[in-house]
C-alpha cells in the first residue's frame, strides 16, 4: 500500500497523544501526579494537541476532506466512523478533568471519575484506529492478530516516554514512570517482532486460482497484465518495497524506537536523584528517537502491506 504521510502522522501523533492522555488520567486518578495547574495544563494540553493534530491530518488523505463529517453516521458498521465518534466523545471527560486539574487543583471525587473515563475513551479510540486496518480482510498484513496489540502498546509506550520527559521538566518525576516505560518498551519490541514474524511466515490467502474459482480444474497463470500503464489501483494498492530495503528499515526502526530510548531511560532511572537537567535532556532525546522510530515503523506497516487485487497484476 502507498504510505501516505498524512496517515503516518495521524497514527503516530494521535497514538502518542492518547497514550499520554490515558497515563496522565490514570496516575491523576490514583493521586500519583501533582494537582498543580501548570503541570496539568502542559500535560493535558500536549496530549490534546497531539491527538487533535493527528485527527485533523487524517482528513488530508480524503478526496473531499470537507465531507469528513459524514463518516460519523456509519458507526454501526464502520471502525472509521466509530473512531471519529470515540475521538469526539473523549473531549468531554478530558475537559472535565482539565477543569478539576487546572482550575480547581482537584483530582478527587468526580474529577477522579472523569480521569478514569478519559483513560478508557483514549484506549477505546486507539482500539478503533487499529481496527480500521485489522478489519480489512483484503490486506493480509493488516488483517492480522498482532495489529491491535502493536497499536495499543506503541501508543502507551510513546505516551509514557512523553510522560517521563514532562514530569522531569516539572520536577514531578517518579521512578515508576521510568519503570513502566521500560516495561512498555519491552512489550512493544516483543509484539512488533511477533507481528513481523507473522507476516513473513504466513502463506498468501488468495491466489489467481482461488480468486477466479478455477483452481479445482488446474493451476491458473496470468496471460498478460490488465493494463499497459500504471493506474490508480497500481499506484495506491500496488506500492512495493524491496525486501532488502524493508529489512534495513526494520533495523533502523528497532534501534531508534527501542534500543536508543532504552539506554536513555536506564540512565534517567540511575540519575533520578541527582538533578533534573541531564535526565530531562536524555528523556527528550529518547522522545525524538522514538518519534522517528515509530514513524519508520508505521511507514513500513503501510509499505509492506499487499492488497489482494494485486494478484490480477501478477504479484
Amino acid at each position: 500500500m502507498h504510505p501516505a504521510n498524512s496517515v503516518i502522522f495521524f497514527t503516530t501523533a494521535s497514538g502518542a497523544g492518547y497514550g499520554l492522555l490515558a497515563l496522565l488520567a490514570i496516575f491523576a486518578a490514583l493521586g500519583m501526579t501533582p494537582a498543580e495547574s501548570w503541570f496539568g495544563f502542559a500535560g493535558l494540553g500536549l496530549a490534546t494537541a497531539l491527538f487533535t493534530a493527528g485527527l485533523l491530518s487524517s482528513t488530508l488523505h480524503l478526496g473531499r476532506p470537507e465531507r469528513a463529517w459524514r463518516a460519523f453516521s456509519q458507526w454501526r458498521s464502520s471502525w472509521l466512523s466509530r473512531e471519529g465518534v470515540a475521538a469526539i466523545v473523549t473531549y468531554f471527560p478530558t475537559l472535565m478533568l482539565a477543569i478539576g486539574w487546572i482550575v480547581l487543583n482537584r483530582l478527587d471525587g468526580p474529577f477522579a471519575g472523569a480521569a478514569f473515563v478519559t483513560a478508557g475513551m483514549a484506549v477505546l479510540t486507539v482500539v478503533c484506529t487499529a481496527m480500521i486496518y485489522a478489519s480489512l480482510t483484503p490486506i493480509q498484513q493488516w488483517n492480522n492478530l498482532w495489529t491491535l496489540p502493536v497499536y495499543l502498546v506503541l501508543a502507551a509506550y510513546t505516551g509514557a516516554l512523553l510522560l517521563v520527559a514532562l514530569t522531569l521538566a516539572f520536577g514531578a518525576f517518579r521512578p515508576i514512570y521510568g519503570e513502566l516505560t521500560l516495561a512498555l518498551l519491552v512489550a512493544g519490541c516483543l509484539v512488533k517482532f511477533a507481528y513481523w514474524r507473522s507476516i513473513d511466515g504466513e502463506a498468501p490467502r488468495s491466489t489467481l486460482g482461488s480468486a477466479t474459482g478455477l483452481k479445482r480444474f488446474s493451476s491458473v497463470k496470468l496471460f498478460e497484465a490488465p493494463h499497459t500503464e500504471a493506474n490508480f489501483i497500481m499506484r495506491e494498492m500496488g506500492f512495493q518495497i524491496a525486501r532488502k530495503h524493508a529489512q534495513k528499515l526494520r533495523v533502523i526502526a528497532v534501534i531508534l524506537l527501542f534500543c536508543a530510548p532504552a539506554v536513555g531511560l536506564a540512565v534517567v532511572l540511575a540519575l533520578a536523584g541527582g538533578g533534573q537537567v541531564l535526565p530531562f535532556f536524555l528523556a527528550s532525546l529518547a522522545v525524538v528517537s522514538a518519534g522517528i522510530g515509530v514513524a519508520t515503523e508505521r511507514w513500513l506497516f503501510f509499505a509492506e502491506a499487499t492488497h489482494v487485487s494485486m494478484i490480477y497484476y501478477g504479484r
